[in-house]
């Protein structure tokens, strides 16, 4: 018992010694442009933010004013929103973007696109999902913006602030989604060809006069050849044949409580490695059955993840 006090003296100091020691880890990799971090400090960075909120879009039909509006290509890419300090994606994920890209854009909230070019979805997701950046990878990335959502002004107004602020920013990983006018469903049409046969997605319809809303509205409409829609992922079906030992469809669930199985439009990555169940996917079709299930349902991309 004479030697309690003093293995409890020593244990004190260890303690304490561990603790200055943690203290000093999780400062590490604070100040701008250090890309050192703790296994804590890339727990906390990689936890959900609140969810950004973005204007989305609703589906373009025939009868539209198109006067109103201002026309843009729709970029395959994935939904970024800027607070000012860093990139959020649209299910309030934080973007694990390298110090150096980011490191010269503004200071204001930006709504836009992180984008590769057409045709590169799958590998621009897995670049923007890292923990840990791939420096190579990110070079090749562009953050196309096309709003501003904390100005008070109308899109044409928001748009003409947004061409003055890219063009003094030094950033070269800034761009501008320029937009358009259009005389009519005609020209749309031709328009959405010539993007869709050069490998593109389709269309966004920005009304002009509008104010930046949150949520979907007739302010900002998708013009596409197809219909799509967003489901949860509730389970995923084993592969059968050439597919066997890897993802064979997942059941996806719609807001509205429609269940149906998804077993087309993937790659072999992402049969791999699927969305993982909770998460939110995007999915096309070509209309509804009698009972409401969609018609020639194809997977787009994970647009959330749980």
């Amino acid at each position: 018992m004479s030697h309690w006090p003093s293995l409890r003296l020593g244990l004190s100091l260890l303690l304490l010694a561990m603790l200055r020691g943690h203290a000093g880890a999780t400062t590490q990799g604070t100040v701008a442009g250090d890309v050192s971090s703790t296994s804590l400090a890339r727990a906390s960075e990689s936890s959900r933010m609140p969810v950004p909120g973005l204007a989305l879009g609703e589906v373009y039909r025939p009868g539209v004013d198109l006067d109103h509006y201002l026309v843009s290509e729709k970029l395959d890419g994935v939904r970024g929103y800027w607070n000012g300090r860093r990139l959020i994606t649209r299910g309030g994920m934080p973007i694990s973007a390298p110090a150096w890209f980011t490191s010269d854009f503004p200071a204001v909230a930006l709504d836009g696109e992180l984008w590769m070019g057409r045709g590169t979805f799958a590998f621009l997701s897995g670049t923007v999902r890292r923990s840990e950046p791939d420096e190579d990878a990110w070079r090749r990335v562009r953050y196309r913006v096309f709003d501003l959502p904390d100005h008070p002004g109308d899109f044409e107004t928001r748009l003409s602030v947004l061409r003055g602020l890219l063009a003094t920013s030094p950033s070269p990983f800034l761009d501008l989604v320029e937009q358009t006018r259009v005389a009519d469903h005609d020209a749309l049409m031709v328009a959405l060809e010539q993007v869709v046969a050069a490998g593109g997605e389709g269309l966004m319809l920005h009304r002009r006069d509008s104010l930046y809303r949150i949520g979907r509205s007739a302010d900002l409409l998708k013009v596409k050849p197809y219909l799509e829609a967003d489901a949860r992922v509730i389970a995923h079906l084993p592969g059968r044949g050439r597919h066997e030992g890897r993802l064979g469809a997942l059941v996806v669930e719609e807001a509205d409580g429609t269940r149906f199985r998804l077993g087309t439009g993937f790659s072999d990555v992402e049969r791999d490695d699927p969305p993982p169940v909770g998460s939110v996917v995007n999915f096309k079709y070509h209309g509804r059955t009698v009972n409401g299930l969609p018609r020639f349902a194809s997977f787009m991309r994970q647009v959330e993840t749980p």
